[in-house]
């Protein structure tokens, strides 16, 4: 059984990640709940101890880990895992708060995970809008989800798009799916606590 609360993920180990790297998959899920005034802000209005969410890609041949995420700040991008770890937004310190890896325990189709990480590239053509930060906080206020699809997610929007993509769909009840939408699905268990 995941945990279920903040004080439960906290007494968790944190692993090593030069330990655990090797085990880290392509489809893999990163949640994150920052100690950040935005993090906080997402976490109060989606009642979530996560406030952010992001897809393991692991490229064998350039031997890396790397998250597609939609960030705040930069949209959609692909970041190394280990910049989270050690140097979080170019300032020489890890990230702020916790982080834990999941995964779905059905297996993918290959073509079919393919797919839906192929997606997540495509999207990453797209500059970032920053008047979205003020779109996503309405959004989350009135709990509205997306009108069209403009290919400008937050997060949860991107992940469950990616997910859909591979033949997965995450369910939610309201009209915004959030990072606690993921974490609670039936089908995730929790791999590993990275930070």
């Amino acid at each position: 059984m995941k945990p279920a609360s903040v004080k439960e993920i906290k007494q968790l180990p944190v692993e090593d990640y030069k330990t655990i790297r090797g085990a880290l998959q392509t489809g893999d899920i990163v949640f994150c709940g920052g100690n950040y005034l935005f993090s906080r802000i997402i976490q109060r209005f989606t009642k979530s101890m996560w406030s952010h969410v992001g897809v393991i890609y692991r490229d064998e041949q350039l031997n890396r880990v790397l998250i597609l995420e939609s960030e705040k700040l930069y949209g959609v991008r692909l970041t190394p895992l280990s910049k989270y770890i050690k140097d979080y937004h170019g300032k020489n310190k890890p990230y702020k708060g916790r982080m834990v890896v999941g995964a779905l325990n059905e297996p993918f189709n290959e073509q079919d995970l393919k797919n839906g990480i192929c997606f997540g590239f495509d999207a990453l053509t797209k500059p970032y809008d920053n008047w979205e930060i003020l779109r996503i906080a309405t959004r989350i206020l009135f709990k509205r989800g997306k009108r069209a699809d403009d290919r400008k997610y937050i997060c949860s929007e991107l992940v469950f798009e990616v997910f859909r993509r591979a033949n997965y769909k995450f369910q939610y009840n309201n009209s915004l799916i959030s990072p606690d939408d993921i974490w609670r699905d039936a089908n995730i268990n929790m791999k590993m606590r990275i930070l």
